[in-house]
């Protein structure tokens, strides 16, 4: 027979206060609709702003565009051989 905390930990464990990355409202992350933010409504912005790629994820490294010398034929020549 096991203890209570065994049965259900996410019973044990406080809220996870968070700061919205969109908005700056400190919220509490068990109370929202849409983790990790406080509302919906900052959670579009923020789709908003990475589909007008007013954000992203940074690039490092990799060759330039236009500087790849590989291609599917090479790849199919590769094969056939």
């Amino acid at each position: 027979m096991g203890t209570q905390s065994n049965q259900n930990p996410q019973a044990d464990r406080a809220p996870m206060p968070m700061k919205c990355s969109t908005c700056g409202l400190d919220f509490l992350l068990d109370e929202t609709e849409a983790p990790p933010f406080c509302s919906q409504r900052c959670r579009m912005i923020d789709l908003g702003r990475w589909l007008d790629e007013e954000i992203g994820v940074p690039h490092e490294g990799g060759p330039e565009p236009g500087k790849m010398n590989h291609s599917i034929d090479d790849d199919e020549e590769a094969q056939d051989a």
